[in-house]
C-alpha cells in the first residue's frame, strides 16, 4: 500500500532501441535465433545445464537431507520432520551468503574475468551439493550450502554481464526472450522428467538426484570456461547489463 500510494507513475517513453521496420513477427523471430551471436550460444548452453541442477536441489534436498543425513526411515519419522526443517535453514542460509557475496563478487570479475568467475562458482556450488552425501554433522550442511550460495550469486549475475557486450541494444528485448528459453525449457523438462530419472535411473535415491545437480552444473562450468571466448579487458556495457537482468522474469 505504501508503494501504491507513495510511487510516482510516468507514461513510457519509446523504446530507443525498438527496430523501425514492422512486420515479420514469427520469421524475424527464427532469423534472430539462426543468427544469435556465438557468446550467446554458448552462454544459454551454461544456462541450460545450470538450471536442472539447481531444480534437482530444490526437488529433493529436503528428503535427501531428512533421510541420509537424519536417519528417517519413513516419511511418519519424527527424524524426518526435524530433517526437512533443518535442511529448509540451511536453503534460508544460502540465500543469506548470495546477499553477502553478492557484493564482493564484481571484485573478483574485475581480477579473474567474468567467465573464470563464474565457472569457479558453479564448481564451488557443486561441490556444496555433491559433498552433501557425505555429511555426518548436520551442521555441515551449512558449509555445503555456502557453495550453493556462492554459485547462486554468480548465476543471478554472471550470465547476463557475459552477454553484455554480445548482444545487440536493439534486440535486446527478443534475444532476452530467447535466453530466458533456456531457462524454461529445464524447468518444464524437470517437472515432466525427473519422477521417471528418479523411478528408472537413480531408484529413487534423493542423495543421487542432488549429487547429479552438482555434476551438471560441473558440466556447466566446463563450458563456460573452454568455450566462451573472453578478450582481455573486455568492456561491458553496464546500462545493458542492467537492463537485461531488468528484463528476465525469474521463476524462482
Amino acid at each position: 500500500l505504501y508503494t501504491v500510494f507513495t510511487t510516482k507513475e510516468y507514461p513510457l517513453a519509446d523504446d530507443p532501441y525498438k527496430e523501425k521496420k514492422s512486420g515479420g513477427g514469427m520469421k524475424e523471430i527464427f532469423s534472430t535465433i539462426r543468427n544469435m551471436p556465438p557468446r550467446m550460444r554458448i552462454v544459454s548452453l551454461v544456462q541450460f545445464f545450470t538450471w536442472p541442477g539447481l531444480f534437482l536441489m530444490w526437488f529433493y534436498y529436503a528428503i535427501a537431507v531428512a533421510y541420509h543425513v537424519f536417519g528417517a526411515k519413513t516419511d511418519t519419522d519424527p527424524a524426518f520432520g526435524d530433517g526437512k526443517d533443518f535442511a529448509g535453514l540451511t536453503l534460508a542460509f544460502y540465500n543469506v551468503v548470495t546477499f553477502a557475496f553478492a557484493f564482493v563478487l564484481p571484485f573478483i570479475a574485475d581480477k579473474l574475468g567474468r567467465k573464470t568467475t563464474h565457472s569457479l562458482c558453479l564448481l564451488i556450488g557443486a561441490a556444496g551439493l555433491i559433498s552433501v552425501a557425505f555429511v555426518q554433522d548436520k551442521n555441515m550442511l551449512f558449509l555445503c550450502m555456502t557453495g550453493v550460495g556462492i554459485a547462486w550469486a554468480s548465476i543471478l549475475s554472471m550470465p547476463y554481464a557475459m552477454l553484455g557486450s554480445a548482444i545487440p541494444p536493439s534486440k535486446i528485448g527478443i534475444y532476452m526472450g530467447i535466453f530466458n528459453f533456456f531457462i524454461v525449457l529445464p524447468e518444464i523438462m524437470a517437472s515432466l522428467g525427473f519422477k521417471y530419472l528418479m523411478k528408472y535411473v537413480l531408484n529413487n535415491d534423493m542423495m543421487l538426484a542432488v549429487q547429479l545437480g552438482g555434476v551438471l552444473m560441473i558440466v556447466a562450468a566446463l563450458i563456460c570456461f573452454f568455450f566462451i571466448k573472453e578478450k582481455k579487458n573486455e568492456r561491458v556495457d553496464e546500462e545493458l547489463v542492467t537492463e537485461l537482468e531488468i528484463r528476465e522474469e525469474r521463476s524462482v
